[in-house]
């Protein structure tokens, strides 16, 4: 598949991660990859949410805990069953980032969560009850974690 982002990729099926309604406003989309810097593991910062139906659609996502440790969303676990059985160590929990063209107001989605079950490989966005903010900004706290480059958002030079 060619990508805006990634150009030519290649992912395989036993990769693929299936959103049964799709994410909030893009119920039509239901398969994605989840890409990140494969040469940096130690470098836990933003990836990707790519789709495999439409390579022009991506999305930025991050773990919510490196943004909040105390980040524990409450959510309906009506919503949860379709997943499988969740447990710590098959949860992973995603939120999505905005970018902007300044960079001091890079924002994460801290209410409407990702949820997925690694084992399964099925997922779900949901509206968490928590009262959460849609867009906290995460550019300093991103800093003050990885120095000055900032997890990679660091302004382009050039």
């Amino acid at each position: 598949m060619n990508t805006r982002l990634f150009g030519e990729i290649n992912i395989e099926k036993d990769k693929e991660i299936c959103f049964e309604s799709g994410l909030i406003g893009f119920p039509d989309y239901t398969r994605y990859a989840l890409i990140f810097d494969a040469d940096k593991p130690e470098k836990r910062g933003i990836s990707w949410l790519q789709s495999l139906e439409d390579g022009q659609f991506a999305l930025p996502v991050i773990d919510p805990l490196l943004i909040r440790s105390d980040y524990a969303p409450d959510i309906d676990e009506e919503i949860l069953k379709t997943l499988g059985e969740l447990k710590e160590e098959n949860t992973y929990v995603l939120v999505t980032v905005t970018a902007t063209s300044k960079k001091e107001d890079i924002s994460v989605n801290l209410k409407a969560p990702i949820i997925i079950n690694t084992q399964t490989r099925k997922a779900v966005q949901v509206i968490t009850e928590n009262d959460f903010p849609v867009k906290y900004k995460i550019y300093d706290i991103l800093k003050e974690k990885a120095g000055e480059t900032c997890a990679g958002i660091d302004e382009k030079k050039g």
